[in-house]
């Protein structure tokens, strides 16, 4: 393996919780007595569309949430939906740690909607460990396509030999391999801090 130089690291699932996916929408359902089968049929209808950067949160909520009257404002559905972002012990100080040791620069590649990726790396202050984003909203593509992927080494400009991606989802693992992408299927701390061990 050639020296390895730069990580390209997912955010929900690694860093932090998924910002808004199926477990969170889950609570919100039940907490703002909503129709499941209504929520998540019109959600699935636009996601990608928001995911990509294409749509922002108030035209998102007026078309899943907000296309009837509701008891409950837009804004704490919004605060609500910030307030599911947790961070996942340990994975953030552990990575700022790596890229202190070893010099790594560290880029985020991740699928995020612009309103709450914005509000994830100023809550945890993620700036402090990446150098930037090839997020989903900002360059509208989304994992697994392989055009971000390789969006992603043009901007860095590296080899993919000087790389490791590492991600919680097994399928977009599976595509960065198929690109000749080293890549971590990552688990928890643990699972990375055994593979750099032996890097």
């Amino acid at each position: 393996m050639n020296k390895i130089t730069t990580l390209f690291l997912d955010i929900g699932g690694v860093l932090l919780t998924n910002g808004w996916g199926r477990e969170q929408r889950q609570v919100a359902i039940e907490k703002f007595d909503l129709n499941k089968d209504e929520i998540n049929d019109r959600n699935s209808l636009i996601w990608d569309t928001y995911e990509a950067g294409k749509l922002n949160l108030d035209d998102y909520l007026d078309f899943v949430v907000f296309y009837q009257k509701r008891d409950f404002s837009k804004k704490e559905f919004t605060d609500f939906i910030m307030a599911q972002s947790q961070p996942l012990d340990g994975a953030i100080e552990y990575f700022k740690t790596l890229k202190k040791e070893r010099g790594y620069k560290i880029i985020a590649l991740s699928n995020e909607v612009r309103e709450l990726n914005e509000y994830r790396i100023e809550k945890y202050k993620l700036n402090e460990l990446f150098d930037f984003y090839i997020s989903s909203c900002y360059v509208h593509l989304r994992k697994p396509a392989p055009d971000i992927y390789n969006l992603a080494f043009d901007t860095a400009q590296i080899s993919k030999s000087e790389a490791v991606y590492i991600d919680d989802r097994l399928p977009y693992i599976e595509m960065a391999i198929k690109l000749g992408i080293t890549s971590l299927h990552y688990t928890g701390v643990e699972s990375a801090q055994a593979y750099f061990k032996n890097i």
